[in-house]
C-alpha cells in the first residue's frame, strides 16, 4: 500500500512539475511574442504637402484649428529644427525613402508622365522593412515617376511603387495639378472601360476637351498658364488628357477615398508588422476642400484644407486607438518642404492671410534657399515609449532610412542608404543633438553646421518659371551666411565680414556634394 502511495504522490508531483513547465513555457513565449513585437513597431509616416512650420497650432497658427496634429505633438516629441531634404516635393521624396541626397540622381520636380525615378534594385524604406519582416503600403500622392517611360494608362503600369518595396500601393501618379486625374492601384488604373481609354501628353494638346485658355468660363479657379491645359472637374490642369472619364477622381473626395483606403491597409494588417507611407496631397493646389470643411477658417481654401489635412491624421489616429495599436505604432509626422501661397491658382490664399504666418519666424518657403523652405514641422509619437516634450534637435529626412533600420535592429550595408545617418536616439527623446552638419537642397544648395549657415551663389539663372512666384528664394549672385543663433529670419548677411567661416562651410559643403566619405568630426 506504501509502495502505491508513494508511485501516486509521485505521479502528482510529475503532473505539478509538467505543469509548471507548460505554464512557463506559456509565460516564456508570450514575454518572446511581446518583445518580438516591441522590437518591430508598426510605423505610419504622414507626410504632408507644402506645409509650413508656422501652419498648424502646435507651431503657433491662431487662426486656423489642428487639434489631432496638436494632440499628437502633446503625446510626442516636437521638433524645432527638422527639415526635409529639399525645398520642393520630388527631390524631398526621393531622399526619404531611399537615404540618398536626390542631387546624386539629378531628381528634380516631376512631369506627371515621367519614368520611375528611383530605379528597380534600389533598396527604399519600404524594401528595408519589408525584408524585414514588414507588409508595406504607400496610400497618397506619389510624384516620384512610373514606368519606363511609354506609360499604357490602360493596362498594367510598372515599374512603379509595387516594384521598389510596396506590398500595396493606390496612389495620385504625380500631383492633383498634373495630368492623369486618376488614381493608380497596384499598377492598374480603377474604374477604367475599355472603350475611353486615357491618353496623355505634355508636350502638345491631345483630344477635343477644353483648356483653362480656350474655355475660362468653366474654371472653378482662374489659373496660371502653366496651369491652364485640360479642364477636369472644373479644374485646369498641368498637361492634356482625354478619355477615362469614368475613373477620373473628384478632387473634392480625395481625401476621404484616400483615407479609407489607408484604413483598410491599416485593418487588414493590424496583427502584424505593417509600414504605411501615406503622403497627403493636401494642402497642395489646386485647394480643393470638401463642403464639411468649406469655411472651417477665416483663410479661404488654404485654411480649409489644413482643417481637412487635420482631419485626415485625426482619422488615422482615432483607428489605430480603436485597434489598441498605439502602444505599438511609431507615427511620424511631418511636410515634404516648406509653404507657398500663389501656386498656380486663384484661391486667394496672399488675400486672406490676415495675421497667420505659413513661415512662423522663418524666412522663405517652397523653391527656398532659406530656412523656411526646409524646415518644416515633424512630430513623432510612441504611446508608452518616448516621452512628449519639445526637441531641438537638428533632423533631416534623409536620415529616415538609417533610422527605422536602427529601430528595427537592422545593419545596414555600406552601399545601402549613403548619405542617410541613424538618429534614433533624437527620434526617441534619449538625445538633443541630432545631426553636426545639414545640407538644404533647393535651386541651390545651403549648408549648417553649428549655429552657421551658407548659402551657395546661383550657378545658373533662376528658372523663369519661379521667377513670377512670390517667394523669398534666397537665389543670389552672392554667397549668404546667418549665424542662426542671433538671426534665425536671415535677415543680416554676413559673409564679407566672416571669410574664415565662409571658407569652412565652403569646404564642407564640397566635400558633401564630391564624395560619400563621412564628414570629420569636430
Amino acid at each position: 500500500m506504501e509502495k502505491i502511495f508513494s508511485i501516486i504522490g509521485l505521479n502528482s508531483m510529475l503532473k505539478k512539475s509538467k505543469l509548471r513547465f507548460l505554464l512557463s513555457a506559456v509565460f516564456l513565449w508570450m514575454h518572446l511574442f511581446v518583445v518580438a513585437q516591441s522590437s518591430k513597431p508598426n510605423i505610419v509616416l504622414i507626410y504632408v504637402d507644402d506645409l509650413g512650420y508656422g501652419d498648424v497650432g502646435c507651431y503657433g497658427a491662431t487662426d486656423v484649428k489642428t487639434p489631432n496634429v496638436d494632440k499628437l505633438a502633446a503625446n510626442g516629441i516636437l521638433f524645432t529644427d527638422a527639415h526635409s531634404t529639399a525645398a520642393t516635393c520630388t527631390p524631398s521624396r526621393f531622399s526619404l525613402l531611399t537615404g540618398v541626397y536626390a542631387f546624386r540622381n539629378k531628381a528634380a520636380v516631376l512631369p506627371g508622365d515621367a519614368p520611375l525615378l528611383i530605379a528597380t534594385g534600389t533598396k527604399t524604406v519600404a524594401s528595408m522593412l519589408k525584408q524585414n519582416g514588414y507588409t508595406t503600403g504607400v496610400v497618397g500622392k506619389w510624384h516620384l515617376g512610373l514606368g519606363n517611360g511609354v506609360i499604357n494608362w490602360n493596362g498594367l503600369i510598372a515599374p512603379g511603387p509595387n516594384e521598389i518595396g510596396f506590398d500595396y500601393s493606390f496612389i495620385i501618379p504625380a500631383t492633383t495639378d498634373r495630368v492623369p486625374t486618376v488614381f493608380v492601384e497596384n499598377g492598374r488604373v480603377p474604374n477604367i472601360k475599355t472603350d475611353d481609354s486615357i491618353k496623355v501628353r505634355y508636350n502638345k494638346i491631345i483630344g477635343c476637351e477644353p483648356t483653362g485658355l480656350s474655355h475660362p468660363q468653366l474654371l472653378k479657379q482662374k489659373a496660371d498658364t502653366q496651369h491652364s491645359n485640360t479642364i477636369i472637374n472644373g479644374i485646369s490642369r498641368i498637361g492634356y488628357m482625354t478619355g477615362g472619364k469614368t475613373a477620373r477622381w473628384i478632387d473634392e473626395e480625395i481625401s476621404y477615398v484616400l483615407n479609407e483606403r489607408a484604413k483598410s491597409f491599416i485593418r487588414s494588417n493590424a496583427n502584424n508588422p505593417f509600414f504605411l507611407y501615406y503622403p497627403f496631397p493636401n494642402i497642395h493646389v489646386p485647394r480643393t476642400p470638401n463642403k464639411q470643411f468649406i469655411g472651417s477658417t477665416v483663410m479661404g481654401a488654404r485654411g480649409d484644407v489644413i482643417a481637412e489635412m487635420d482631419w485626415m491624421t485625426g482619422e488615422i489616429l482615432q483607428l489605430l486607438d480603436s485597434l489598441k495599436l498605439l502602444e505599438n505604432t511609431v507615427i511620424v509626422f511631418t511636410s515634404d518642404n516648406g509653404p507657398v501661397l500663389n501656386d498656380g491658382y486663384e484661391d486667394f490664399a496672399e488675400e486672406l492671410l490676415d495675421k497667420h504666418k505659413p513661415a512662423g519666424i522663418l524666412r522663405g518657403g517652397k523653391y527656398s534657399a532659406y530656412e523656411a523652405g526646409t524646415r518644416v514641422p515633424m512630430i513623432i509619437q510612441w504611446k508608452g515609449k518616448i516621452k512628449h516634450g519639445n526637441s531641438k534637435a537638428v533632423v533631416s529626412q534623409v536620415d529616415f532610412y538609417n533610422t527605422m533600420a536602427a529601430l528595427i535592429h537592422y545593419s545596414t550595408a555600406n552601399n545601402e542608404a549613403t548619405d542617410s545617418e541613424n538618429q534614433l536616439q533624437a527620434w526617441i527623446g534619449k538625445s538633443q543633438k541630432g545631426r553636426k552638419w545639414l545640407l538644404e537642397e533647393s535651386y541651390t544648395f545651403s549648408v549648417r553646421k553649428r549655429n552657421w549657415k551658407y548659402i551657395q551663389p546661383l550657378q545658373s539663372g533662376t528658372p523663369s518659371w519661379l521667377k513670377n512666384k512670390k517667394v523669398a528664394t534666397g537665389l543670389m549672385p552672392q554667397q549668404q551666411l546667418f549665424n542662426l543663433k542671433n538671426d534665425i529670419s536671415e535677415q543680416h548677411n554676413l559673409a564679407m565680414a566672416k571669410p574664415r567661416t565662409v571658407n569652412e562651410l565652403k569646404e564642407l559643403l564640397s566635400s558633401i556634394i564630391n564624395k560619400y566619405t563621412v564628414i570629420k568630426k569636430d
